[in-house]
């Protein structure tokens, strides 16, 4: 676990105030949401660069 999670979970929880909480949980889960997407999509260009060569790999040539 992050420490770092934990923390701002802990000082989102000392709010008085309900709304200044929803926000705060909003915001975080849009946080995890976009670092989710942009890791997603790091994927998604690695596999499309990997398929410039689809036959890369399918062949071994044996000679003794």
């Amino acid at each position: 676990m992050d420490i770092t999670n934990v923390s701002s979970a802990l000082s989102a929880l000392q709010f008085s105030d309900t709304s200044s909480l929803t926000q705060s949980v909003s915001m975080k889960m849009l946080d995890n949401a976009l670092d989710m997407n942009a890791t997603m999509s790091d994927g998604i260009t690695r596999m499309m660069e990997n398929s410039v060569y689809p036959n890369l790999g399918g062949n071994i040539d044996i000679s003794v």
